[in-house]
């Protein structure tokens, strides 16, 4: 592990840590694919991998370096639930569609771990568990209700007591909660490389420091144009979900206008005593609880809990940030005192009203996603497979995934700006719920 961080990346704990490498060629000239990807993140890499293992002609084109955007920058919890979509309600909106993908989302922590093993890739991974501890009584039921409901799928999730709760966060001030034991962390940016050189390694091209500007449909297929070059192929997978108007706001609007961008913030503490990290989570499980205005956090594997918060507006983010965490993580644990941070950082997650990610298939051989709503290391990753088959001919009808036409989100400039502050409303309901029964 180099503690140089790469210029071209964001400073973070992950570039800090991450073993850096050279990055591919930027596109020159006319290339020709059966597939081409426009992202190289989890979702990318993953299909690119899958799609290359299988013997088709695959182009990776990457607008900076692998893992730039939000596959490079988040928590590095695998989550294998998702935020606020619950399984049966989207398989009641979604039929057998929506059943297949709660089922996908059910095991997609199981099948990350298992292609990080499959493929010996150095990423830090940890399957220890996910836990999401309930805040307020109130949650104690939801958690129940999630526990019953994913079992049904044959998740491995239990409903623990407040008493169990404390003794595996080494706090109590939540009431109990929902512990998934295949779910876990890694280091994302490691991950993200790990793929790279699997990618390439299956015969897959990778271009870096290509930004896309624009996608056309021809009769010779769809023709991806570059600074410098441009690229023809049978299908496509956009894959750059909210970073989708970041280069070229005119590259696919209607997808980019899908979501909201949230700007989501990242921390690391100092390295902690090993007194603290006996009693801090002493399983190292991955942790992020019911609260709107999350509490989240892990280990890492250089003793630095990773962790972070939300912001309404982000004027001196981080100092404000290392305050108000700060003494949020000594009111928990009183053991760790108020922590000091070497890292903070952050970048884009996609959200939707209803917490639910959309997948699209807006034109012959082309497919696409947007939304993770904080659930996407394990999602993404997962999705690359069935973007695979997708590509491979399996009907709309059989996917893991319900597709939908692409829905774009009213009055978009607007909401954009009026997203964070949805974080003041959850902060009320927070303070407000420990009241209820």
């Amino acid at each position: 592990m180099s503690n140089i961080a790469s210029p071209d990346f964001p400073p973070s704990l992950w570039n800090a840590a991450t073993r850096p490498r050279n990055p591919s060629s930027s596109l020159s000239g006319e290339a020709t694919a059966g597939v081409a990807i426009i992202g190289a993140g989890f979702t990318g890499l993953s299909a690119a991998l899958h799609l290359a293992e299988r013997g088709h002609k695959v182009i990776v084109l990457e607008a900076v370096q692998v893992g730039w955007g939000a596959s490079g920058r988040n928590n590095g919890q695998v989550i294998p639930t998702m935020t606020g979509a619950e399984p049966d309600s989207i398989a009641k909106t979604h039929g057998e569609a929506g059943e297949r993908f709660a089922q996908l989302v059910s095991d997609s922590a199981s099948y990350l771990f298992d292609l990080v093993r499959r493929h010996d890739i150095d990423c830090e991974a940890q399957q220890n568990g996910w836990f999401q501890p309930a805040h307020s009584p109130g949650r104690v039921r939801l958690s129940a209700s999630r526990v019953e409901a994913w079992s049904r799928r044959g998740a491995p999730v239990r409903l623990l007591d407040a008493a169990e709760t404390a003794d595996l966060i080494g706090s109590r001030d939540w009431y109990g909660g929902m512990l998934n034991s295949s779910g876990g962390h890694i280091n994302p940016l490691a991950f993200a490389r790990g793929l790279a050189e699997r990618v390439t390694a299956a015969g897959a091209v990778l271009h870096e420091n290509t930004p896309v500007r624009s996608i056309e449909k021809t009769p010779s297929g769809w023709v991806i144009s570059t600074p410098a070059g441009r690229v023809i192929s049978d299908q496509l997978i956009l894959a750059s979900n909210g970073y989708t108007d970041w280069f070229e706001s005119r590259l696919a609007p209607t997808i980019a206008h899908s979501l909201v961008p949230i700007l989501s913030w990242q921390m690391a503490t100092e390295p902690q005593p090993d007194a603290v990290r006996a009693s801090v989570l002493p399983g190292r499980q991955a942790l992020s609880d019911t609260h709107g205005d999350l509490r989240f956090f892990r280990w890492d594997t250089r003793g630095r809990l990773v962790t972070g918060g939300a912001l309404m507006f982000p004027f001196n983010g981080a100092e404000r940030l290392k305050q108000r965490i700060g003494k949020r993580l000594a009111g928990i644990f009183p053991q760790m005192g108020r922590p000091k941070f070497d890292f903070v950082w952050n970048g884009r997650i996609g959200m939707t009203v209803d917490r639910m990610p959309q997948f699209y298939n807006p034109a012959p051989g082309l497919w696409a996603w947007s939304a993770c709503n904080g659930r996407g290391v394990a999602l993404a990753t997962s999705l690359g497979k069935v973007f695979a088959d997708a590509i491979e001919g399996v009907g709309q009808r059989d996917l893991a995934v319900p597709i939908t036409p692409v829905r774009t989100i009213p009055l978009h400039p607007i909401a954009k700006l009026v997203g964070p502050t949805m974080l003041g409303w959850y902060r009320l309901k927070d303070r407000l719920e420990p009241a209820y029964p």
